[in-house]
């Protein structure tokens, strides 16, 4: 979104969500789905915080910032998604083991098992919540530290030492599957 300056007209909610969404929907819809893994969930968190922003537009102090307003509303919104699997998944395991052991794989499921990324996206998903959000932030989005640090709501030192620590995690992770792989 181009600054405001003196003279010019400032973009009403409708036509600045247009930009906003021409511009960010398919970054941020894959930002969601680094951090969910889900398609469908990742546009609705996209669209949920595109709403969002609409419904608050006129209270926002700065409109040139609505990028990483945008990008915290989709990390904080991923954030909701994950804490509430961890919910569903503690109630439903007992049920999900019992259907395991009557049913093998879904299709699907072996199919993603044979994508050449799919050993790098579970280690990813092994990392701790914090971890894995630099690391995606960092490496899909390339953004810089501050950047990251304004996103998280951290410092930017944290930054620093979540991704050397992820990518440590990763690394040893890697080479265990790597060892396991070998004959």
């Amino acid at each position: 979104m181009a600054r405001e300056r003196a003279g010019e007209e400032r973009l009403s909610a409708d036509q600045a969500i247009t930009v906003l969404y021409a511009a960010q929907w398919a970054p941020m819809v894959r930002l969601a789905y680094l951090l969910v893994r889900d398609q469908g969930v990742a546009e609705d968190i996209v669209a949920d915080a595109l709403v969002a922003i609409h419904r608050r537009w006129d209270q926002l102090s700065d409109h040139g910032k609505a990028v990483a307003y945008l990008r915290r509303s989709v990390v904080n919104g991923s954030r909701s998604v994950l804490r509430h699997r961890t919910v569903e998944h503690a109630k439903l395991a007992p049920l999900a083991a019992d259907a395991a052991r009557t049913t093998g794989p879904s299709a699907e499921a072996l199919a993603l098992d044979e994508l050449g990324n799919a050993a790098m996206l579970r280690c990813l998903e092994r990392l701790p919540r914090r971890q894995r959000e630099v690391l995606i932030l960092r490496y899909y989005l390339d953004l810089s530290e501050a950047q990251i640090a304004d996103t998280l709501d951290i410092a930017p030192g944290s930054v620093k030492a979540h991704a050397s620590r992820g990518l440590a995690n990763l690394r040893a992770q890697l080479a265990t599957l790597d060892r396991e792989d070998r004959p």
